[in-house]
């Protein structure tokens, strides 16, 4: 039983189990993240076997992210579905437009539908919430064209609340780090290649094997940029760290390695756009860069 004193938490979760009465049935695009997570569970208490899971498998999606979301499914008790996904393959993706997110969207969304479709199940849900409407994120166009519907987003429903929730139902999420595919990591325009992916990801792996909780490599040619939560910069002060780090970078295949000063930061590669593209803040996606 949750026992929670904030109201405002308490009508918005009756909210969600509401929306999701409503629908009696639905497919749920997961993650393994904190939204999807919770959406999940949730959705599963309300719902039963009446609930899917689906786990796309991809080049953009690490090994440990899937691994986990499988881990989580097993305990929350839910259906689950793994498809593969491979956004190289579509038409537009590999050149990474700045629409890039939106192609990978319509794709994964798709073949959700076809999933939903072939069990008789007439909702297909992603893990949007209130604060996604705050950066520049094309993948919901392709979700409002398409009909999914984002139950956490109309419940209204903050990242902050959905944390606080998750860890009032012991959901081992609720203080996961944000994470976002891994083709995030490369600036608009700049091919991505499986090459490239596996780099960014063994990099990122390594620092999170060294202690790291916040992570992200950005890739830019033959530089590394790593990005780590502010209060953890603190480390890069320790110089056999630092030759450390420079080493195993060297090896996986980036010349040079640089830290962001400012730290991890919600969609450092779309800062360049904030100017030129305003509108298209509305047209949100459901992970953080």
């Amino acid at each position: 039983m949750i026992n929670l004193s904030d109201t405002d938490l308490q009508a918005k979760l009756q909210r969600l189990k509401d929306i999701l009465t409503d629908m009696g049935n639905a497919v749920i695009a997961y993650s393994g993240g904190v939204d999807s997570t919770f959406l999940l569970k949730v959705a599963h208490d309300v719902l039963g076997d009446n609930v899917i899971a689906v786990t796309a498998r991809s080049s953009t999606y690490p090994e440990r992210e899937f691994n986990e979301a499988c881990e989580l499914v097993k305990q929350i008790g839910a259906k689950h579905v793994v498809i593969i996904s491979e956004e190289l393959e579509i038409e537009g993706f590999r050149s990474n437009p700045v629409n890039r997110c939106y192609y990978c969207k319509k794709e994964l969304f798709n073949k959700i539908w076809d999933i939903a479709n072939e069990h008789g199940i007439n909702h297909v849900l992603d893990g949007s919430n209130v604060d996604d409407t705050d950066d520049f994120r094309p993948g919901m166009k392709a979700a409002h064209e398409l009909g999914v519907e984002s139950p956490l987003r109309e419940s209204g429903m903050t990242k902050s609340d959905i944390r606080a929730l998750s860890k009032a139902m012991g959901l081992p999420t609720w203080n996961k780090p944000s994470f976002a595919c891994l083709s995030s990591r490369f600036p608009y325009g700049q091919p991505i290649s499986e090459k490239k992916l596996s780099m960014v990801e063994q990099a990122e792996q390594f620092l999170l094997d060294k202690g790291f909780i916040q992570v992200r490599v950005r890739y830019h040619g033959d530089i590394a940029r790593i990005e780590v939560a502010p209060e953890e910069r603190h480390r890069f002060f320790d110089e056999h760290l630092m030759d450390e780090i420079a080493a195993r970078f060297k090896q996986i295949g980036f010349a040079y390695t640089a830290l962001d000063l400012a730290g991890y930061r919600t969609g450092s590669m779309n800062e360049v756009l904030k100017e030129e593209m305003p509108d298209e803040r509305t047209t949100t996606e459901t992970t953080a860069q």
